[in-house]
C-alpha cells in the first residue's frame, strides 16, 4: 500500500513539476518577447498622390477602425466579456476587411485614417489587411504605423488569441512628405503584455503657400489603461495639435479614441443608462483648456449615433452602443459637415466617421 502511495505522490510530483516548468518557460517566453518599438520612428510613405492642398477647398476625410475584420454583426470578444478570440474564418475576415474599404471609399475621401489593420496575427488567419485595404486605394499615398506586436497569447485556453502583428493605416489623395510613429505612455505594470503598444501617426502633407496639413491617426488605450495613462496620452495628443497650430500648420486627428466621445453618448444612445464597461470613460474636455488650439467635432450634421457596441453579446438594436471614434482639429481647420455612419455592424464593432472640412 504504501509502495502505491508513494508511486502516486511521485507521479503528481512530476505532473505538477512539468506545469511549473511549462508555466515558467512560458512567462519567461512572454517577457523576454516584450518590447517597444522606439519614439519618433521615421515611417516610409508609399505612393504618390495628385492632388495639392490649398486652403479655402474642402476635404473629406473618414476614419474606420476595422477591428482586425472579425466582427461580424453576431460576432462576441472574449475581452468584452464574450465568447470568442478570433476570427470565425479566413474567408469572414477577408469579407468584413473588403466591406469596410469599400465603406469608407464610397465617401470619396480625400483622406482616410483605419485602425486595427492586421498584418499577420493569429486571430485574422495571417491574413495580410493593409494590402487588402490598399487595393482600393489606388492613386493615395499611404503610411503604415505598427502598433501592436505580442508574443503569442495562450488564453482563451481552447481557442488562444495567438500572437498579432498590426497596425494603423493613413491614406492621402496628396502625397504623404513625411511620417512618423510617436510611442504613447502605456501601463509599465502587468497589464502592459495585455494592452498594445499604443502610439499615433503623423503624416505631413504639404499645403500651397508653405504650411503643412497634419494627418494624425490615433488608437488609444482601452485595457489596461488607468486615469493616469488615459491623460497623459490625451495630454500628448493635444499638445501635438497645439505645437502644430503654433507654427502656423493644419492639424487633423482623427481615429479611436476609447472614450465617450462627447462625453455624454452613452447616457443619451442607451436611454439614460449610466453604463459602465470599463474602457468607456469620457473625453476629458477640461483638458482642452490648457490647449487652446485644439477643438473637438462633436456638432454633428444629423443627430447622434453611435460609432462602436460592447461585444459582449451579439449585436441587435437596444444593445449598449457608444460614440468613441471623432475627429479632433486645430481651430484654423473649419468643419463643415460630421456625420457617424450606421452601418449596422455588419464588418466591424466601429462604424465610420465621415468629416468635411476647409483649411482657414
Amino acid at each position: 500500500m504504501n509502495k502505491i502511495v508513494k508511486r502516486i505522490l511521485i507521479s503528481a510530483g512530476a505532473i505538477l513539476g512539468a506545469i511549473i516548468l511549462i508555466v515558467g518557460g512560458y512567462v519567461i517566453y512572454v517577457v523576454a518577447s516584450y518590447s517597444r518599438i522606439e519614439d519618433n520612428l521615421a515611417l516610409t510613405p508609399e505612393g504618390s498622390g495628385s492632388v495639392e492642398i490649398a486652403t479655402g477647398e474642402e476635404y473629406t476625410v473618414v476614419t474606420q477602425n476595422l477591428g482586425f475584420g472579425a466582427y461580424t454583426a453576431d460576432f462576441t470578444f472574449f475581452m468584452d466579456g464574450g465568447k470568442e478570440s478570433r476570427a470565425r474564418s479566413a474567408d469572414s475576415v477577408k469579407a468584413c476587411v473588403k466591406a469596410g474599404a469599400e465603406k469608407v471609399k464610397s465617401f470619396d475621401p480625400d483622406f482616410a485614417f483605419f485602425q486595427e489593420v492586421d498584418t499577420g496575427s493569429t486571430r485574422s488567419f495571417k491574413i495580410d489587411e493593409r494590402e487588402i485595404v490598399k487595393e482600393y486605394f489606388g492613386g493615395f499615398s499611404s503610411a503604415f504605423a505598427v502598433n501592436y506586436h505580442s508574443a503569442y497569447l495562450f488564453y482563451p485556453i481552447f481557442e488562444p488569441h495567438g500572437a498579432s502583428n498590426s497596425g494603423m493605416l493613413t491614406f492621402s489623395k496628396a502625397t504623404i512628405a513625411s511620417a512618423t510613429r510617436r510611442s504613447l505612455p502605456i501601463s509599465t505594470g502587468f497589464s502592459k503584455f495585455l494592452d498594445l503598444d499604443r502610439c499615433y501617426s503623423v503624416s505631413r502633407v504639404p499645403v500651397v503657400g508653405g504650411k503643412e496639413l497634419v494627418l494624425v491617426n490615433v488608437h488609444l488605450s482601452a485595457y489596461g489603461g488607468s486615469d493616469e495613462i488615459r491623460a497623459a496620452q490625451m495630454n500628448m495628443v493635444l499638445g501635438e495639435i497645439q505645437s502644430e497650430y503654433d507654427k502656423g500648420n493644419y492639424c487633423v486627428v482623427g481615429g479611436d479614441f476609447n472614450h465617450d466621445f462627447t462625453g455624454d453618448s452613452t447616457q443619451k444612445l442607451n436611454g439614460g443608462e449610466e453604463v459602465d464597461f470599463g474602457w468607456a470613460m469620457p473625453f476629458p474636455a477640461e483638458m482642452m483648456e490648457s490647449y487652446p488650439a485644439a477643438v473637438r467635432a462633436v456638432d454633428y450634421s444629423d443627430g447622434l449615433k453611435p460609432t462602436c457596441r460592447n461585444c459582449d453579446v451579439p449585436y441587435k438594436e437596444g444593445n449598449f452602443t457608444i460614440i468613441v471614434d471623432g475627429f479632433l482639429t486645430s481651430k484654423n481647420v473649419e468643419v463643415t459637415y460630421l456625420d457617424n455612419v450606421v452601418t449596422g455592424f455588419e464588418y466591424s464593432d466601429h462604424n465610420p466617421v465621415v468629416m468635411k472640412f476647409r483649411l482657414a
